[in-house]
């Protein structure tokens, strides 16, 4: 069972069927939405080919509930090497107030998500800055480098400064 946080819900409903149709059809498991316990319910069926298939469609409807989009989230469906990994801004840096919060924030994402954009294509993953948490979503050497482009971004660091960092740790993961 996957919470639905209510401000997900006009999300859920509208995309419903891009939701339900991969998981009921491709990953053969029953999935329904529970409206008074606000749960997202998942099963396996009879021809359910592996049980391990109800952990990701467990792992796609928890992305999108985090607030990804269907497209990226749908990925977790298909391979396996990717992640979601979810921090707090407080957990890099202690903030004191909430202009102090909203201008972090802003860093992070930069004028008009363009600091963001620039990581998420650096080191090819998906990020959501929702509030005062961030999601990322890859692989596991992509996640470490996007979350450590957005901590220096979090701490101050000039954008030149982090794009150059973002180029070295992604040709270097390149090499290997």
């Amino acid at each position: 069972m996957i919470y639905v946080p209510r401000h997900r819900y006009a999300p859920l409903k509208k995309s419903w069927m891009d939701i339900y149709a991969p998981i009921y059809e491709e990953m053969k498991i029953d999935i329904r939405m529970n409206l008074r316990a606000q749960k997202v319910e998942l099963k396996t069926r009879k021809d359910t080919p592996d049980i391990t298939n109800l952990q990701k469609c467990a792992d796609f409807v928890q992305a999108f509930m985090l607030g990804f989009e269907v497209i990226d989230a749908i990925a977790l469906l298909r391979l396996d090497e990717l992640y979601v990994e979810s921090f707090e801004i407080k957990d890099v840096r202690r903030l004191s107030g909430k202009e102090q919060l909203s201008r972090t924030i802003g860093r992070v994402a930069g004028k008009g998500g363009k600091n963001k954009f620039e990581i998420e294509n650096g080191s090819t993953t998906r990020i959501v800055v929702a509030d005062h948490k961030i999601h990322i979503l890859g692989s596991f050497g992509n996640i470490k480098i996007a979350r450590s482009a957005i901590c220096l971004s979090i701490l101050g660091s000039p954008q030149p400064k982090i794009r150059a960092k973002l180029r070295a740790l992604t040709a270097r993961l390149a090499e290997r």
